[in-house]
């Protein structure tokens, strides 16, 4: 099943270009790049979305994305910029619900970004921000 496939490479049962793995992550490189280079740093512990991951491990793959990024930039591939890009669920554009990080080498012209409708970036009153702030600090704290 697709949404495994992850889980099979971390067992060793699908193939994997990795660059880098210890007991806690495994990196490799993405079958389906953005770019040359796009490499997924993904944590051996199953957890489907952000919710599910140990927050100690989401601290760990962040760690290891940023030992793995300066090595993308020097390894040779066409590299500019990078972007560290996560989708948790399906309507932020995770295809594979096994949390995954994405270095993601980035040129200028290389096509690759987000794509912003005409209802976003608009500039909302100040009280309509103070109003979902509160919303989250409600959750934060409680």
């Amino acid at each position: 099943m697709e949404d495994f496939v992850f889980c099979a490479i971390i067992r060793g049962e699908a193939p994997a270009s990795t660059v880098y793995e210890d007991e806690q992550a495994i990196a490799f490189m993405d079958t389906r790049p953005v770019n040359p280079g796009h490499v997924l740093v993904v944590p051996r512990a199953h957890a489907a979305g952000l919710a599910d991951l140990e927050p100690e491990t989401g601290v760990h793959l962040f760690r290891v994305a940023m030992r793995l990024a300066p090595a993308v930039r020097r390894s040779g591939v066409r590299c500019e910029g990078l972007n560290l890009f996560l989708a948790d669920g399906r309507a932020a554009g995770q295809e594979v619900f096994h949390v995954h990080l994405h270095i993601v080498p980035r040129f200028v012209g290389d096509g690759f970004g987000f794509r912003i409708g005409p209802g976003n970036f608009q500039h909302p009153e100040r009280s309509a921000l103070d109003v979902i702030a509160e919303q989250i600090r409600a959750v934060l704290e409680g």
